[in-house]
């Protein structure tokens, strides 16, 4: 990433060229990230290829003003932060899903970052409502953030975890988990990988039956109060700091698109619709 894609990519984020990679830096890229980059997987509704390249995301987040899921949006921060001067390393993770249960292998893809003073942490900007703020990496205990209470694990047992199965004989010993609220949301590999392994997992994210993205639309981001607005399908849900919410569903094609265009900064010609793989 030149210096050009890095200065645009920091007016995207409406955050200053900072001096040195801190952690302060850091909180207030990954914070700003949230507020103004959404979650979405608008591309695979609309017929839109999605290439897990530098130049081809930078294209997409940068310079059309759209968002995208963890592989491009996590993938492209990663990239930012590197360009910036903090060491990264991108980390595949197993989603949890039904009955605790971890999914397929690079299903999501997190980051490691060490700071200029030394301090690693946890940046996710690609799992939609998580932590507003980075995780202290090597901490055990619980850590408290806007978006919840967080954990960092080591490879869960069901005496570290309740009504779990016994999954250790799927995990590596150097595996983490992620835990929000007490419940277990990925488990992260430490093995750092490139955007390319990802490729494979990505495709078939945007193409099979039975993954959740192309099952229906969502378009989501971190308003500036700490709540959250979601666009899904017609569906919209703007969910206050405090959890409560508020949700209607929109009428006409022109109030989606007005969503789209003034909550979420995304202009489109049309209306996104759920497309069945063929």
């Amino acid at each position: 990433m030149n210096p050009a894609q890095v200065d645009a990519y920091l007016r995207r984020l409406g955050v200053p060229r900072p001096a040195l990679p801190t952690v302060d830096v850091l909180r207030e890229l990954h914070l700003r990230h949230l507020q103004t980059v959404p979650f979405e997987n608008l591309s695979i509704h609309l017929g839109e290829e999605i290439v897990l390249e530098e130049k081809r995301l930078l294209d997409k987040v940068v310079g059309a003003g759209r968002g995208g899921f963890c592989y491009e949006l996590n993938g492209l921060f990663g990239a930012l932060l590197a360009a910036l001067g903090f060491e990264v390393a991108l980390l595949s993770a197993r989603v949890y899903g039904d009955g605790g249960r971890v999914g397929i292998p690079y299903d999501h893809l997190a980051l490691w970052v060490r700071t200029v003073d030394g301090s690693v942490w946890l940046a996710d900007v690609g799992f939609g409502t998580h932590s507003h703020y980075p995780l202290a990496f090597e901490e055990r205990g619980e850590q408290a953030d806007p978006g919840g209470e967080f954990r960092i694990a080591e490879s869960a047992t069901p005496g570290d975890l309740p009504d779990l199965p016994d999954l250790q004989g799927l995990a590596d010993p150097t595996d983490l988990d992620v835990v929000r609220n007490g419940k277990p949301e990925y488990r992260l590999e430490t093995r750092p990988r490139v955007l390319g392994d990802f490729v494979a997992t990505a495709w078939w994210q945007t193409t099979s039956p039975a993954s959740h993205f192309t099952q229906s639309l969502v378009c989501s981001r971190l308003t500036d109060d700490g709540g959250r607005i979601t666009l899904s399908g017609r569906g919209l849900t703007v969910t206050a700091p405090d959890g409560t919410r508020d949700v209607r569903e929109l009428a006409t094609d022109e109030e989606v698109l007005a969503v789209y265009r003034e909550r979420f900064g995304i202009e489109l010609e049309e209306v996104p619709k759920v497309r069945a793989p063929a």
